[in-house]
């Protein structure tokens, strides 16, 4: 493995490539590290920004897909679920925004989203990460970082375009979309369907089912500026996928085993400019609405397994935040939130266990968040301090901060910090099922990370190094010896992120990264699950107007993980490398 990564090194340093952009890219703007735009040159925020180039370069057809290749990032599949690990933060401790409208669903087990497989790439501008706790800014469920994905916004003439692939298991795919924008309004909205008949993971053992799978994706984002200091966006996306899934066990696949899912976004946003461009002001309103269904009826190989189940959330939000500008050195941003979220959940088996159900009624939980953030910045130096009070009507107050700061030296050496705390709230589900415990307090979390980049070269070639340590308390977890979900456990994550990259023009550039990640489950002793301590990836391509190549070899550590066949033995998963290439 060693030889092929110093190959990759010496590739690097010789051959004129293309990889993503990075977070040295003086020309990128980020606007989830500080909830306004700014460059990203001017965070001292852990970022990561894939652009539509970069989604193009790659041919990438999902967000989940879109993912794999971060630093820091653990992507997991799992038949249609996808979990996002952040430096080794459980999954659930991402918070999934589109446009800033939260994408967590409210009601499953854990309040995460495990659904960015069914994310199509069709209409999104840009992709920003952000590594580390983020409650100051964000609330609860951003413990880990966040992932906020964003919309095309239509400019330029009109523009029609119809696309259709087909691929291997009669996979098919139609897109179709318009977009354009003037000085009144702008406009990109576009539809999509992905259709497939899948595979069989035990074909080799006699079970020939495959497990397909449809998806349907729309999206729009349709803005209005009736004057220079005042607009309007109105902010759509509507998901519908069907999955037929495996059983855990057993001989025989079921062929009736299907998950069908139902998410809805939507967001409308003032924002007003006054003052001379002093004050800003942007007022949003958001819903979030998720149905999931599961059903597996009985038939001739499984004549007593049979299975119904409904989960119904949604999430309101409202949010006020105001932007306050003075002069180029200190920017102030103080706003406000409110939210509820509201869930049910009703599920019936019958197996050879006998008959199961789990139900709870309609629950709601409120929180109200008011936050602050000073960014101070005098020439070469950039510092924010944040703070954030939140009042859940479940488990009360909570506060939490964040800060950060940067420097760069004339030798174009650049060190950065940051330490913030977070928390996250207990889901629905762990208060109110029939293993809810509704005692539960929210987790909690302290991070902070420490790095320094070099560039050399006239900034042709750049490298960098960051140490990073977390530690979670109050961790909530399935307690076995009650049944229910308990506060019982707490985990440490550290590690090391490190990249060098080359670029020789726009078009041309290359990237090798290396993440080192250890992790400690302090309920066990042992590693946390499905994450990897090494995950390497190199990244090389070409794009001109015409022509665009792109190649990536990323390499995956051995992780544990459980067995799904009971008693769920831990087991060990091997390593392993994937190759992507495309040309266009």
């Amino acid at each position: 493995m060693y030889r092929l990564w110093l190959l990759l090194l010496l590739l690097l340093m010789v051959s004129p490539v293309w990889a993503e952009n990075d977070s040295i890219k003086v020309e990128e703007v980020v606007i989830s590290a500080t909830r306004i735009e700014s460059p990203v040159e001017e965070t001292a925020s852990s970022v990561t920004v894939i652009t539509e180039k970069d989604i193009d370069k790659k041919q990438t057809m999902t967000v989940a897909d879109a993912l794999k290749d971060i630093p820091a990032l653990d992507v997991v599949n799992t038949g249609g679920y996808t979990s996002v690990f952040i430096r080794g933060a459980n999954s659930e401790h991402t918070l999934i925004l589109i446009d800033g409208i939260e994408m967590n669903d409210p009601v499953s087990a854990s309040r995460g989203y495990s659904y960015l497989s069914t994310i199509t790439t069709d209409n999104i501008e840009r992709i920003e990460i952000i590594r580390g706790p983020q409650s100051t800014l964000y609330g609860s469920d951003a413990i880990g970082g966040v992932i906020n994905i964003i919309t095309k916004k239509g400019k330029g003439k009109p523009k029609l375009f119809v696309s259709t692939e087909g691929g291997a298991h009669k996979t098919y795919r139609e897109i179709a979309g318009v977009s354009g924008g003037n000085k009144l309004v702008n406009y990109s909205v576009t539809a999509s369907r992905v259709e497939s008949e899948g595979i069989s993971i035990r074909n080799g053992s006699g079970d020939p089912e495959k497990d397909g799978y449809i998806n349907t994706d729309f999206s729009s984002r349709i803005g209005f500026t009736p004057t220079e200091n005042f607009d309007i966006e109105l902010i759509f996306r509507y998901i519908h996928s069907i999955s037929d899934l495996d059983n855990s066990s057993g001989v025989l696949d079921d062929p009736n085993y299907i998950l069908k899912y139902k998410q809805r976004f939507f967001k409308t946003q003032a924002s007003f400019i006054a003052l001379g461009d002093v004050w800003e002001q942007v007022l949003g309103f958001s819903i979030s609405d998720h149905h999931r269904t599961y059903s597996n009826d009985i038939d001739a190989d499984h004549p007593v397994d049979f299975a119904k189940g409904s989960y119904d959330g949604n999430v309101y939000k409202i949010d006020w935040q105001h932007n306050f500008y003075a002069g180029d050195f200190n920017t102030v941003t103080a706003g406000f939130e409110y939210e509820k979220e509201s869930g049910k959940s009703d599920y019936y088996s019958e197996s050879a266990w006998g008959p199961f159900s789990s139900t709870f009624d309609e629950k709601t939980a409120t929180n109200r968040g008011f936050y602050f953030q000073e960014q101070f910045k005098y020439k070469k130096f950039i510092a924010t301090a944040g703070f954030r009070h939140d009042g859940h009507s479940k488990f009360g107050k909570k506060n939490t901060y964040r800060l950060t700061s940067a420097y760069t030296f004339d030798t174009d050496t650049r060190i950065k910090g940051t330490f913030g705390t977070g928390f996250k709230a207990p889901s629905l589900f762990q208060l109110y099922s029939s293993y809810g415990n509704e005692s539960l307090q929210p987790e909690k979390t302290k991070g902070l990370d420490i790095g320094i980049e070099q560039r050399f070269f006239n900034e042709k070639v750049s490298a960098g190094i960051t140490y990073f340590y977390n530690s979670f308390k109050n961790l909530i977890d399935f307690d076995l010896s009650t049944s229910k979900y308990n506060n019982i456990s707490g985990a440490r994550t550290r590690g090391l992120e490190t990249f060098v990259e080359y670029a020789v023009t726009e078009g041309f550039s290359a990237r090798l990264s290396h993440t080192y990640t250890d992790t400690l489950d302090k309920s066990t002793g042992g590693d946390l699950m499905r994450r990897p301590a090494h995950k390497m990836t190199f990244d090389g391509g070409y794009k001109d107007k015409n022509t665009a190549a792109d190649l990536s070899i990323s390499y995956v550590g051995r992780r544990d993980d459980k067995d799904f066949s009971y008693p769920y033995p831990r087991l060990t998963l091997i390593d392993y490398f994937i190759v992507n290439i495309a040309a266009s």
